[in-house]
């Protein structure tokens, strides 16, 4: 192989330490952009959402390579953003206060069957995106909720008026236990009753 193409390929054109720190800088600011943009960004995206994600690959790439096309510039750029990443979830797991600011708390946006539209606001989820993430979970009205939470990670998890059919069988079979329970109760007690008046 020419001398010249491997050259080409894995010269840095960057220093190291440069190299190294593009990719961490480029990783905080994202880190504290997607905090600020808020939960729906993780999860509840519209088109617009859709459209800044999809070109924001493409526009922090040269603030993470800068002038160098080099495969080993890569390397290190994307070998950086593996282990910041990797120190930065451990430490985040050992420091659960630390997680709390950066990923937030849950928020209620459905609260006694009654939608928490300032909530809503908040996290700039629209009516018509909360009744969709219903539909996905199979409710068919908002009516049909008792709660709705939106998690740190942007998942919006919903809690029905109604018990399921499971809960209602299992309802069910305890009254017809309990009432079994009183009926053998009485059956006891009456002989007891009959041979105390003779």
């Amino acid at each position: 192989m020419d001398s010249k193409i491997l050259s080409d390929m894995f010269q840095l054109g960057l220093p190291i330490l440069e190299k190294i720190l593009r990719p961490l800088i480029v990783y905080m600011f994202l880190i504290v952009g997607f905090r600020l943009a808020g939960k729906r960004e993780l999860a509840q995206l519209n088109p617009f959402d859709l459209v800044v994600l999809l070109t924001l690959s493409n526009t922090v790439q040269n603030a993470i390579i800068g002038n160098d096309n080099s495969v080993t510039g890569g390397l290190i750029g994307a070998a950086t953003l593996f282990i910041v990443n990797y120190l930065v979830v451990r430490f985040i797991y050992s420091h659960r206060n630390i997680e709390k600011i950066v990923e937030g708390n849950s928020d209620t946006l459905i609260e006694k069957g009654k939608v928490r539209m300032d909530h809503l606001e908040k996290e700039v989820i629209t009516l018509a995106e909360l009744e969709a993430a219903a539909h996905k979970q199979g409710f068919v009205s908002l009516d049909e909720v008792k709660s709705a939470t939106i998690e740190p990670d942007g998942a919006i998890s919903f809690i029905g008026k109604k018990p399921d059919l499971t809960e209602e069988r299992h309802e069910e079979l305890l009254d017809r236990l309990n009432q079994i329970a009183r009926e053998l109760a009485e059956l006891r007690a009456a002989p007891a009753h009959g041979g105390s008046h003779e």
